[in-house]
């Protein structure tokens, strides 16, 4: 029994006798710290990694206005950029003592708010370079003391190929043609990239698995979007996006 108070049969408060001691007992006051260490630091985990998605998601929105590839964003859109950068920094730079050794597989699922920042990163890298972020370039992109798992990277990468659908779609309407440059446009480039994710091995998860089959139905948004300027474009008015109606994935046989 733990220390305070009790009374007496007149009503009157009297001290609490400490109870023995057991031999366990120590040791079971050492898992009741360690638990509530563990879920301290679990609740600040959780909390940053929603203000970093937030703040990554409203840096994708801001990328969704560039309306051209291989040139650096318009300045005000850069400003932003970079302010919300340097917030997401400062929050994961706050928590990262909770994720060294050990604890940053433990709380792996935790951060995804990670896979939100690669998404980010390499869809401004891509619409300034029209190339694929490496791992090392997204690393640079997050505070030194956070590394960066394969997982996070990769499920990052797939999140790119629903920025790049909505990118295409949004420019193909306003200028009537798949953006791109250097001989190159944003239909081949997410094909290209499509075409090296197939080829990778299966992993057995159903989180991988949407999100393979996600990929692929954006690629195919922009083939049919690719497929209707050059077989359909005269008969499109200018403004003219897919029904999504279209998109829905093929009924299977």
């Amino acid at each position: 029994m733990s220390g305070g108070f009790k009374r007496d049969r007149d009503g009157n408060r009297r001290p609490r006798e400490e109870a023995p001691r057991g031999r366990f007992h120590d040791v079971f006051e050492g898992f009741r710290d360690e638990l509530d260490e563990h879920y301290d630091r679990k609740e600040r985990i959780v909390k940053v990694s929603r203000d970093v998605t937030a703040q990554s998601k409203k840096i994708i929105f801001a990328l969704q206005r560039v309306k051209q590839l291989n040139k650096p964003p318009p300045p005000h859109i850069q400003q932003d950029i970079a302010s919300r950068t340097e917030e997401i920094h400062k929050l994961l730079a706050s928590i990262a003592p909770d994720l060294q050794a050990a604890n940053r597989h433990r709380y792996a699922w935790s951060l995804r708010c990670l896979e939100e920042l690669v998404e980010a990163l390499s869809m401004a890298h891509y619409l300034q370079h029209q190339t694929l972020i490496t791992p090392a370039q997204a690393q640079a992109g997050v505070p030194a003391d956070i590394a960066l798992t394969p997982a996070d990277y990769m499920y990052g990468v797939f999140d790119l190929f629903g920025e790049m659908m909505r990118f295409a779609t949004v420019t193909t309407a306003q200028t009537g043609e798949l953006v791109g440059a250097h001989g190159r446009n944003i239909l081949g480039d997410i094909q290209e990239l499509g075409c090296a994710f197939e080829m990778l091995p299966d992993v057995p998860t159903k989180d991988y698995r949407n999100k393979m089959e996600t990929m692929r139905q954006s690629v195919r948004k922009v083939e049919k979007l690719g497929y209707g300027l050059v077989v359909r474009g005269s008969e499109r008015p200018k403004g003219w996006v897919p029904d999504m109606k279209d998109d829905a994935p093929e009924a299977e046989e």
